[in-house]
């Protein structure tokens, strides 16, 4: 008895392909949703380069963050500027190397907040993070919120 395979070369190939892209893309965000989950339980030292691409990219209105220890003191702030805060990863979904984190974040304003002192008031927002990863690794990040909702919960307008 002889068995032969009944798919072309061409498309055992292709098939491969795609369960390697799943598989990877599967890796990716468990990667970024436990990376985000510790960091947010006060574990900061999980951004590393273990993590992330030595030259990271947070893309701000204010201009780019750059590097490994700037993306951490970057989002330092949400920690230091808030207590009692809940950050919350609702969904990671992805396609290839590109991820869309939505979350929600909540906590108590009584630290500095990228320079806006202490308001005590509370906040309860949601947005989206478009990532970008390379070689298994966070490469870029850039978040969307609601700032008006964001700047009218904290009193500043």
């Amino acid at each position: 008895m002889i068995l032969t395979s009944c798919g072309s070369p061409v498309k055992n190939e292709k098939l491969t392909e795609l369960q390697d892209a799943k598989a990877q893309l599967e890796r990716n965000i468990a990667m970024y949703d436990e990376t985000w989950k510790r960091f947010f339980e006060g574990e900061t030292s999980i951004v590393n380069s273990e993590r992330f691409q030595e030259d990271v990219v947070v893309v701000t209105a204010q201009g780019d963050i750059v590097g490994i220890e700037a993306t951490k003191n970057y989002y330092l702030n949400f920690l230091t500027g808030f207590s009692n805060q809940e950050f919350t990863i609702l969904e990671v979904v992805g396609q290839g190397d590109r991820l869309v984190k939505h979350w929600n974040f909540k906590g108590t304003h009584d630290g500095d907040f990228f320079g806006v002192p202490a308001t005590g008031k509370k906040v309860d927002v949601s947005g989206v993070t478009l990532v970008q990863m390379k070689d298994g690794k966070i490469a870029a990040e850039q978040d969307y919120m609601d700032f008006l909702a964001f700047y009218k919960q904290l009193g500043l307008l």
